[in-house]
């Protein structure tokens, strides 16, 4: 086969480090911007991202040179710099150590995009760990409560 066809589509779930609550109203915009330009560079394509004060939801398409892990690291490092340099009085902005990542087929783009557009909704009735947990147990993915909020 000449070429590499792929449908490499991920729903990633990242939080502030010690899920503080840092992404407020004035950042978040500039925030998601920065992330959809840093996915854009390395030939993603983003398809869904919002965030929370202390988390952020992304669905994403990945080019097949990329693996997700590195591309998490990219995005984590380069958003926490970008932050630290645009606000200096965020010098605890980071990301917490791991992700969540959960593929999505092309068939469930519009529900997962939905979903993550409609975070503000899903957290008057739940938090963070609560809809974390909810998406591992969904994904039927083993986890560690001391790990996965640790």
């Amino acid at each position: 086969m000449s070429h590499t066809y792929t449908n490499l589509l991920s729903h990633v779930v990242c939080s502030t480090k010690d899920r503080r609550p840092l992404i407020d109203a004035q950042i978040k915009p500039r925030l998601l911007g920065y992330i959809n330009g840093i996915v854009n560079e390395s030939g993603g394509k983003v398809l869904s991202l919002n965030s929370m004060p202390d988390h952020m939801h992304m669905l994403w398409e990945l080019p097949p040179s990329a693996s997700l892990s590195d591309s998490m690291r990219v995005v984590k490092t380069n958003s926490s710099r970008w932050v630290h340099e645009t606000w200096g009085s965020l010098k605890h902005f980071g990301g917490q150590t791991g992700y969540g990542a959960f593929s999505v087929s092309r068939s469930n783009v519009c529900a997962v995009a939905k979903y993550i557009e409609d975070q503000a909704s899903h957290h008057h009735k739940r938090t963070f760990e609560e809809e974390f947990v909810e998406l591992l147990v969904k994904h039927g993915m083993d986890y560690d409560p001391k790990f996965a909020f640790g």
